[in-house]
């Protein structure tokens, strides 16, 4: 099958790399038209580095080469009118929007003393911006369209992220995370009668710089970091296999670009308010979290 958003405008955040690339070209490849930002500059809470300008001009490329276009822009979803701005140009050079994916998000961690700044910053980002994503780009919906949350299996499942040992930031990410679950449903009972869907993708471990960073695998692999010795990537992937029921230590941005290809085609015309876990059995496996 192809084709499957051929004539469509998708509006995505965090497009610049990682899950929100696989978005873009996923979608791309099945015929939508992209409207792609990113911050492409560091928010300076968050340990690992964000995406660059570059990297969103190479999601750009890759979006050209499938042979859709591509309204690519810089802009903080911390910022409503940020993103108002980019929605209109993008509905202004493409001609409508038919799709939304609020998909930016950070893991602030605290390296040092705990900082209640690193909590803001995460509900910032991974609540409030998915709301003022939501906002900008409502006025352009047309009756049909769709709408698509990126939460998080951790965000769902306690003692991961909202654990002492990730200090503030990791308190804001699984609280904005759990907070999108209503918000989710509560904008698909009122977009119901327009028939516009709103639903949530909850991945398990992706395959991310989110993922790939000492703080996480310090997180995965307490008793080395106590030790005082640096984590591997190869000491944390033993952990990361463990976390899920499949023997495999994430998912890859693919994987989630495909449910939200899915939930942005006319196939799941009538599927709205749902929570959908793409976590290979994180969440059956650890349902009062991992060390329940």
């Amino acid at each position: 099958m192809s084709g499957r958003l051929e004539g469509k405008v998708a509006f995505i955040t965090g497009a610049a790399r990682g899950q929100g690339r696989a978005h873009a070209v996923r979608m791309a490849q099945e015929g939508a038209d992209i409207i792609a930002v990113d911050i492409c500059a560091q928010i300076e809470s968050n340990p690992y580095p964000l995406a660059t300008a570059a990297d969103l001009q190479e999601t750009e490329g890759l979006v050209k080469e499938l042979g859709r276009r591509v309204v690519a822009m810089q802009a903080d979803v911390r910022e409503r009118g940020e993103l108002r701005e980019a929605v209109d140009r993008g509905v202004q050079d493409l001609g409508r929007l038919d799709v939304v994916v609020a998909n930016a998000g950070i893991l602030p961690m605290a390296m040092g003393e705990p900082d209640a700044q690193d909590f803001v910053d995460a509900v910032d980002v991974d609540l409030i911006g998915v709301m003022n994503a939501v906002a900008a780009a409502l006025p352009h919906l047309g009756d049909g369209s769709s709408i698509v949350i990126t939460g998080s299996t951790a965000g769902l499942m306690p003692g991961t992220t909202d654990n002492p040992t990730m200090g503030p930031g990791g308190s804001g990410y699984g609280w904005s995370k759990r907070v999108l679950v209503e918000y989710t449903e509560q904008m698909a009972l009122h977009l119901a009668s327009r028939f516009i869907r709103v639903n949530a993708i909850h991945p398990t471990n992706v395959n991310t710089h989110l993922l790939h960073n000492d703080g996480i695998y310090s997180m995965f692999r307490p008793d080395l970091a106590m030790e005082g010795r640096p984590v591997t990537k190869e000491d944390a992937e033993m952990a990361f296999t463990a976390f899920q029921a499949m023997p495999i230590p994430y998912i890859e941005p693919v994987d989630i670009a495909n449910m939200a290809l899915f939930l942005a085609s006319d196939e799941s015309r009538y599927v709205t308010g749902q929570q959908i876990r793409v976590d290979a059995g994180s969440l059956i496996k650890y349902p009062n979290g991992p060390a329940g």
